[in-house]
């Protein structure tokens, strides 16, 4: 079952969409992963919904990516006698340690990490940036603030402290139970929430130890400081457009996506572009024109993937949005300004190394040939990756031993994977990428295909050959 596209649609799965027949037609519609929210439901829900994507794949005998997404640190207020109070702009506001309930002065705020980051002048935001405070003095249990922007705070609403980094764990001890599950169900991507360093990535990874790909989950202005670093260890990146867009301004939002996407694809890694894509489809079964302009510049900027998360999750019309994604994607691509921006976005940051010697060559070959397909075997998914930074212009068959890697280049540009048999020479490597494109409807006899190998087959990271072949009639192609 092949898309006829480049940019893949990552889908949340929720209240409205965890039955068999619902999730089946998300993926019908278009869905090449499914997101599991790991900040709701339980782990027997996410199980379930997990168990019926597996069979999808067996019976559509296309490899589906699964992405568990970990809630991250929630820090919030505690209570509010009567529930709520009104902060008026001007007023001093008190936050501190103590659990007693909050009024119009002051709140608990049960965060040391908070008050132990703090400085003069920070700014904390409340309740999604709709009241702001200024911190006029602080100590390590407390902190006297000035209400910026005022209005009416309730019950445990969140906290944040943009520009600051907090002395914390992007794990907490909820996520890392999560994690262990969600890697013992067999999930292919693990995104962590709250990444504001090298060193929240690398935690990570030790804790998963393979089992999965990391994505990296840029929601704190904190980590743009040390955004190439972040992307370097990472194995992807999700550009979380709600809660990244909370502590900045709105009109620094674009530029710093724009920015993220572009290192993203200089680095080779995978880059998704998240929330409210078309967020006015959780109630209604069009989209606005903008939504549809924010969801096409992605795909204009050369994105991996972009992202639904309540539209498919609780929304009313979640197979509508992934179907009206689709459409917006299918018709980004056919614009030939789409491949012009593409071609004038490619960065050359071929690093010395044979791998990235021949994916460049790649790149130049499809674009002089026109290539039916360009064929990637590999292991680990690295030769994959290579290829899709290139940005070819024909759509890429990735060959590869192993289902679970299969599934995670599922999110990735332009690769349609397919779980095959191990090779052992460079004539049934050519026999088989001809028989694979021929079977996966990518080429017809007497058409050509580029295939890109490492010799000695099946060990990662040996990416050396580069072989154009022609579809011939005969089992065995004739070799150009």
């Amino acid at each position: 079952m092949r898309r006829k596209r480049n940019a893949k649609i990552i889908a949340t799965l929720g209240p409205t969409s965890s039955d068999p027949a619902a999730i089946r037609a998300l993926f019908e519609a278009g869905a090449d992963v499914f997101r599991l929210n790991f900040s709701h439901g339980t782990h027997a829900d996410h199980a379930r919904r997990l168990s019926i994507i597996r069979g999808l794949e067996t019976e559509f005998g296309r490899p589906i990516g699964v992405l568990m997404d970990l809630q991250g640190p929630k820090l919030r207020l505690g209570s509010f006698a009567g529930g709520k109070a009104e902060l008026a702009e001007g007023s001093a506001f008190r936050l501190d340690m103590d659990p007693t309930a909050g009024g119009a002065g002051r709140a608990p705020l049960p965060h040391p990490e908070i008050f132990a980051a703090l400085r003069d002048g920070a700014d904390l935001l409340l309740d999604d940036g709709k009241i702001r405070l200024r911190v006029e003095r602080f100590g390590p249990d407390f902190a006297e603030t000035t209400v910026i922007v005022g209005g009416t705070i309730s019950d445990r609403k969140g906290v944040s402290a943009p520009g600051l980094v907090l002395p914390i764990s992007p794990l907490t001890t909820k996520d890392r139970a999560d994690l262990e599950y969600g890697l013992s169900l067999g999930v292919d991507w693990v995104a962590l929430s709250f990444v504001q360093r090298p060193e929240d990535i690398e935690e990570g990874r030790a804790l998963i130890n393979g089992r999965a790909w990391v994505m990296a989950k840029l929601e704190k202005p904190a980590a743009m400081e040390r955004l190439e670093e972040i992307v370097a260890l990472a194995d992807g990146i999700m550009v979380a457009r709600g809660d990244l867009g909370v502590e900045l301004l709105p009109e620094q939002v674009p530029g710093l996506q724009r920015r993220i996407v572009r290192i993203c694809r200089k680095a080779g890694k995978p880059v998704v572009v998240a929330t409210q894509m078309l967020e006015s489809m959780v109630s209604a079964p069009l989209p606005t024109r903008a939504e549809a302009s924010d969801v096409a510049t992605a795909v204009y900027d050369g994105v991996d993937a972009v992202m639904l998360s309540a539209e498919s999750a609780s929304g009313k019309y979640p197979v509508e949005a992934v179907t009206m994604m689709n459409r917006i994607i299918a018709q980004v691509e056919k614009d030939p300004a789409y491949r012009q921006g593409i071609e004038a976005t490619h960065t050359t940051t071929a690093e010395a190394t044979t791998a990235d010697a021949v994916c460049c060559a790649l790149r130049r070959v499809a674009a002089v040939l026109s290539p039916a397909a360009t064929i990637t075997y590999t292991s680990s998914g690295f030769t994959s990756l290579r290829a899709a930074r290139e940005r070819p212009v024909a759509p890429i068959l990735a060959l590869t031993p192993h289902l679970a890697t299969a599934r995670r280049l599922a999110l990735v540009w332009g690769v349609h994977a397919v779980p095959f048999e191990e090779i052992h020479d460079v004539g049934e490597m050519v026999e088989h990428a001809c028989l694979a494109a021929l079977s996966e409807g990518f080429a017809t006899r007497g058409e050509t295909v580029v295939v890109v190998a490492g010799i000695p087959f099946g060990r990662s990271g040996t990416t050396n050959l580069l072989h154009v072949a022609q579809i011939e009639e005969g089992k065995i192609p004739e070799n150009t």
